[in-house]
């Protein structure tokens, strides 16, 4: 079979850039491995409770609400509010103001620094007033030169003047978010307290940034699954073809042919993967283009990522609740970063890798009572997603792949399911929630290896490449973003979370309809 174009992944970035292709008008394909599509955004039912199953919620950031109306799309979203707390203090985030109360906060718990967080403070707001010059406009890919014009000249030429001024501090602020605040304080259990809930590594940048992003953050009424589902049923109406279950095999690009587990072959004019880097190079070093080139060049990619780790993942327990959701609503707001204890993870000590199951146990129960806890209530958003009078929780930590595949090899990995839900709820119990297990309908868990298994995510990696990678096998300049889509292959582009540093919802979104622009532009030449 012959397409315009195939689409490889049917994660967001797939299905944005399949969307774009097939309202196009081009012939297109999605190629989904897993029985469903949306990767990192799903949803599912469990006795009558609705839970998320990667993400929590949407971010705008000047891209979604942009993508959203150049798709003609409609989705039902809502404000989802953000609470941040600690030990008994809880603060909810409405504005900017709010990070005087986050000041207060940490202040509060660490009174003999309290000048160092105040200069800290004030670096957090020169960030968040960078970052709303970059986030505070309809991103200019997504509009259309004739429709909107006026907003163009109104708004994005004199955003371009701001931008060009802060760009270069924003990337000046690429080191990581502990190195970068060590110039402010060596007080640890601060530096933990501030950046514990940020993946190893996170630029400075993006993590500082984080209470102006938690005031972008929306949810899809019905449960995040409801944007596939409306991106899938796009793609439908324009005559687009999803192809689920299927595992593309080998790829032929002197020939732009793609086989699948079963023998079919496809032709494409341009490939787009949206699915793992290294996947992708595997397959292309198996038919090597004749070109001595092009074929050097991705055997020069293949060493690039060759021991180039998936960035964090983690372990999240789904909990029922005999509560009503004002219980909770009263405490935080439905998505709370929750921190039982003010002596900081580090506290824990380093990751117990290739030590005994005792000694596992014990730094786990010390890691889980003093990291971060991300913890969303969907019910708050939408009461039809859980019975009345009762409520479902997503309560996540970051975890470690290589320790959970370590734990699976010494033959304990249920049992250490079992030792993490329990431990999560005790300290919950003790903590934010008193007697929470008292009232448990149900609980089960996933962890990095259930996140590989069922997205297909490296290294069960919830946004792309380690930022431990030296150096990053992705483009992490924001100025050469347009250029983030190109591989060393012939005919094929690249779009999602592999494909830049930092990556995200926002930036799946953006690559997927990057690759698109190029493919229609592509073929339209040629035709």
């Amino acid at each position: 079979m012959e397409f315009d174009a195939i689409v490889v992944g049917g994660g967001i970035s797939g299905c944005i850039t399949a969307a774009y292709l097939a309202k196009a008008g081009l012939k297109t394909i999605v190629f989904e491995k897993e029985p469903h599509c949306g990767g990192l955004i799903n949803s599912f039912e469990r006795d009558g409770f609705l839970y998320d199953g990667g993400i929590r919620a949407v971010e705008n950031s000047g891209i979604l609400f942009p993508m959203l109306d150049s798709l003609g799309l409609e989705l039902d979203l809502v404000k989802n509010n953000v609470s941040l707390g600690i030990e008994d203090r809880v603060i909810r985030i409405e504005s900017l103001e709010n990070v005087v109360e986050y000041q207060d906060l940490l202040t509060q718990l660490y009174p003999d620094q309290a000048d160092e967080i105040a200069a800290i403070i004030t670096k957090i707001r020169e960030i968040m007033h960078y970052m709303d010059i970059q986030y505070g406009i309809k991103n200019p890919i997504f509009l259309d030169m004739k429709k909107d014009r006026e907003y163009m000249m109104k708004e994005i030429v004199p955003w371009m003047f701001k931008y060009a001024t802060t760009v270069g501090k924003i990337s000046a602020m690429n080191e990581p978010a502990e190195e970068f605040l060590l110039q402010y304080t060596r007080h640890q259990p601060l530096l933990d307290i501030i950046t514990q809930h940020f993946f190893q590594q996170t630029p400075a940048f993006f993590a500082l940034s984080y209470l102006k992003i938690y005031l972008d953050y929306y949810y899809p009424r019905g449960g995040t699954g409801k944007f596939i589902k409306a991106l899938l049923d796009l793609i439908d109406t324009h005559g687009g073809r999803i192809s689920t279950s299927t595992k593309i095999a080998a790829i032929d690009p002197d020939h732009k042919i793609v086989t699948d587990q079963d023998g079919n072959q496809y032709h494409y004019h341009r490939l787009v993967w949206a699915a793992d880097q290294k996947t992708l190079y595997r397959l292309a070093a198996a038919h090597l283009p004749a070109k001595q080139k092009v074929s050097a060049d991705i055997q020069g990619r293949m060493a690039l990522l060759d021991g180039k780790r998936g960035n964090d993942s983690i372990f999240t327990l789904y909990v029922a609740v005999d509560r009503g959701r004002q219980y909770f609503g009263d405490i935080a707001s439905e998505h709370f970063f929750y921190t039982p204890s003010r002596t900081g993870q580090s506290q824990a000590g380093p990751i117990p890798y290739n030590a005994s199951r005792v000694e596992m146990e014990k730094w786990l129960e010390k890691y889980l009572a003093l990291t971060t806890y991300e913890i969303a209530c969907p019910v708050l958003r939408d009461e039809t997603l859980a019975p009345p009078g009762k409520t479902g929780l997503i309560i996540s930590v970051l975890f470690d792949y290589q320790l959970t595949r370590q734990v699976l090899e010494m033959g304990w990995y249920e049992e250490m399911k079992q030792f993490c839900e329990k431990r999560m709820l005790e300290i919950l119990s003790t903590s934010i929630y008193p007697d929470l297990q008292q009232d448990v309908i149900h609980q089960f868990s996933s962890t990095p290896l259930t996140m590989e298994q069922l997205t297909g995510n490296f290294e069960g990696a919830i946004t792309g490449w380690s930022f431990t990678n030296h150096p990053l096998p992705a483009e992490s300049r924001l100025p050469r973003i347009m250029n983030a889509i190109k591989t060393p292959i012939p005919g094929v582009y690249q779009a999602g979370q592999w494909t830049y540093s930092p990556s995200g919802l926002p930036i799946s979104i953006l690559t997927g309809k990057i690759a698109a622009d190029r493919v229609i532009k592509d073929l339209k030449t040629k035709k």
